[in-house]
C-alpha cells in the first residue's frame, strides 16, 4: 500500500476523528458512506476473510483501506484491543447536514431522543437499534457525547447510518413529542406518526422537567406489576417496533 505512513497519519488525525473500534464498526461505517482515511489490522488476511464471509459488499473497499501493523502498534492506537484486532479513523459527519436532516419535514420515520442519558453503552445500543429501524436520527440531551468512542463501539459503527447529534431540549426537531412515562397512556392504544419525536428519559431519573413540559403525549409500555423498569435500549426497541406496525 502506498501513501502516507498509516501510523503517522493516525496520530495526526486521531484527535479530530471518530474511532471505529473493531471489524464490525468499520464494516458498517464503510457500508453507510463514511470517509475513512486510515484503517489498520493485525492480520489483514484474516480481516479480509471475515469481510468475504460477512460483508462481501465492502470487501474490495476494505482491501484498499486496510494496512497490516504489528500487534504492539495496533494496541498503542486503541484504548483497549478489540477481538478482531481491526481499527480505523473516520471523518465525523457534518453537524450542519445532520441538523438539516433532523429539521426537514415531512419525515418518513421518527427521531429518537435520549433525555440526559448516562450510560455510554446504552446510548450506543439505541443508535444501533435506530439504524436498524431506519429512523431519521438519534438526539441526546445533557452532557453525554453521543460520538464518544464507547458509544460508537456499542453502536457497531452505525452512527453513520442515521443522524446522531446532541441538542438542548429547546432545539429538538419539529414534530409531535411522544414521551415514554409510566403514567402515560398504554402505547398499544396509541398510533405513533412517522414525524413523531420519541423521547426516553434517563436510566435513573426518567424525563427531565424540560422534556416533560415539551411533550404533547405521554405513553407507557406494558409492564408486569412490581417490575420497576426496562433497560433503555429495550424500551426504545419496543416503541420502534410498535411504530413500525403502523397502527394502534
Amino acid at each position: 500500500m502506498t501513501g502516507p505512513d498509516p501510523v503517522s497519519l493516525w496520530h495526526r488525525l486521531a484527535d479530530t476523528s471518530v474511532l471505529l473500534d473493531g471489524f464490525h464498526a468499520l464494516k458498517h461505517a464503510v457500508r453507510f458512506g463514511a470517509d475513512v482515511p486510515v484503517a489498520v489490522a493485525v492480520d489483514r488476511g484474516a480481516a479480509l476473510a471475515l469481510a468475504e464471509e460477512l460483508a462481501p459488499d465492502v470487501r474490495d473497499t476494505l482491501d484498499a483501506l486496510l494496512t497490516q501493523v504489528p500487534e504492539s502498534v495496533y494496541a498503542s492506537l486503541v484504548p483497549r484491543p478489540h477481538p478482531t484486532a481491526v481499527a480505523a479513523l473516520a471523518v465525523r459527519p457534518s453537524r450542519a447536514a445532520h441538523l438539516e436532516k433532523l429539521a426537514h419535514t415531512p419525515r418518513t420515520a421518527p427521531v429518537v431522543v435520549l433525555d440526559n442519558p448516562r450510560n455510554l453503552g446504552n446510548a450506543g445500543a439505541v443508535i444501533r437499534l435506530a439504524a436498524g429501524f431506519g429512523v431519521t436520527g438519534v438526539v441526546t440531551t445533557g452532557t453525554l457525547d453521543p460520538w464518544h468512542p464507547t458509544v460508537v463501539r456499542a453502536g457497531a459503527g452505525l452512527h453513520f447510518a442515521t443522524a446522531v447529534e446532541r441538542l438542548a431540549v429547546a432545539e429538538l426537531p419539529p414534530g409531535p413529542v411522544f414521551a415514554l412515562d409510566p403514567e402515560g397512556d398504554d402505547i398499544r392504544g396509541v398510533k405513533l406518526p412517522d414525524d413523531a419525536v420519541l423521547a426516553f428519559g434517563s436510566e435513573r431519573s426518567g424525563l427531565s422537567p424540560e422534556l416533560r413540559a415539551r411533550a404533547g403525549h405521554l405513553v407507557a409500555l406494558p409492564m408486569r406489576a412490581q417490575v420497576s423498569s426496562y433497560n433503555l435500549a429495550t424500551s426504545v426497541a419496543m416503541t420502534l417496533y410498535h411504530w413500525s406496525l403502523g397502527g394502534s
